[in-house]
């Protein structure tokens, strides 16, 4: 069995994430629903033969080490994969997300149209959040590339693995890997605050030095795009303070009060009007007043100024799923059952 293959007869069926685990057939998951493909059942020794394929000596060596890897993957005519490696109980595993070859235009994505003023900013910090596979990478490739269309900057980006690849076009654009071209995302900032950047984009702020040298970024008049792993704006602001000591959280909250430009929270939906995935949001944006509820650690009112703030264009996730399903684009049974309040949203639905 070869991998390409198993690629190529997932693509034709639709697949976003190809998933090979010994002891199962290859595993593939169409617009959120996982399902088998017609193929033999893998091995422990077909899946390492994959990994030994796609992996250098030293990424095989950082496996061995780590018992993960990441890394990115590419196939002729089909495109390039974002993928995971790892250890699990009956031996090597991997977990394969396709990447679209060209990044999408940012106004194909569904998302509101203030996400377009993103790529206007001059400097701060605008934050992508969600659960894995949201399409955070997605909407920040698109925000790189639509400042690449007109403006003359110097974009570098530090990622794990590099998905999008970026043509240089009006911005000069430098792309790091993890593992490869950085040892960490924090040395790789570090470094980059030295090469004269204007536009700093970091994969993941994953640990307390990552997310304080982006702060301090943003604070020195860099735009600064990342994402984190949290599933709402207020959750977000919270993560992002609780990584700090205690002692030093009361300065935190007004280096992000001043530094935070916008926070968007993705939740990708099977559409019920066609095939693929859309996008529900929930937008904040640092209007005086949110930097003021950040300031003085009133955090928990954050949603209500999102709530009320729909004319600037916030937009909390519940409004957003609403619109959707009244828009006839996703089904009243997921926006019931993935809604924060699931039963308000069967009100809303009702009404």
């Amino acid at each position: 069995m070869e991998l390409d293959a198993i690629l190529h007869q997932a693509a034709r069926q639709g697949s976003s994430d190809v998933h090979l685990v010994p002891g199962h057939v290859p595993m593939v998951r169409i617009d959120t629903v996982m399902t088998g493909l017609d193929l033999p059942v893998l091995t422990a020794g077909v899946i390492e033969a994959f990994a030994r394929g796609m992996a250098s000596s030293e990424q095989m060596n950082r496996l061995t080490a780590q018992k993960d890897l990441d890394l990115s993957y590419a196939v002729d005519g089909l495109g390039r994969f974002r993928v995971n490696i790892h250890r699990q109980r009956s031996g090597m595993a991997m977990a394969m997300r396709s990447i679209r070859e060209t990044v999408p235009p940012l106004e194909s994505l569904n998302l509101p149209p203030v996400v377009q003023r993103f790529a206007n900013l001059p400097r701060g910090l605008v934050l992508v959040t969600g659960d894995t596979g949201s399409g955070k990478s997605t909407t920040l490739a698109a925000v790189i590339q639509a400042i690449n269309a007109k403006d003359r900057k110097h974009i570098i980006t530090l990622e794990d693995p590099i998905e999008y690849t970026f043509e240089s076009r009006q911005c000069l654009i430098e792309q790091r890997e993890l593992g490869e071209d950085i040892p960490t995302f924090a040395s790789g900032l570090k470094h980059a605050l030295r090469q004269d950047p204007d536009i700093i984009l970091v994969g993941e702020m994953r640990d307390l030095e990552t997310t304080a040298l982006a702060m301090s970024a943003a604070e020195t008049g860099h735009l600064v795009l990342s994402t984190l792993h949290t599933v709402s704006a207020s959750q977000t602001v919270e993560r992002i303070i609780d990584m700090y000591p205690a002692n030093q959280q009361n300065q935190i909250r007004s280096m992000l009060g001043n530094t935070l430009q916008a926070v968007v929270s993705q939740s990708l939906f099977p559409r019920s009007d066609g095939d693929g995935m859309v996008p529900a949001v929930e937008i904040l944006l640092c209007t005086p007043a949110v930097r003021n509820l950040i300031r003085e650690n009133r955090t928990f009112e954050i949603p209500n100024v999102i709530e009320t703030s729909r004319s600037l264009g916030m937009t909390t996730l519940d409004a957003s799923i609403a619109e959707l399903c009244f828009n006839g684009m996703i089904s009243r049974e997921d926006a019931i059952s993935r809604a924060a309040h699931p039963e308000a949203m069967e009100r809303a639905l009702a009404a």
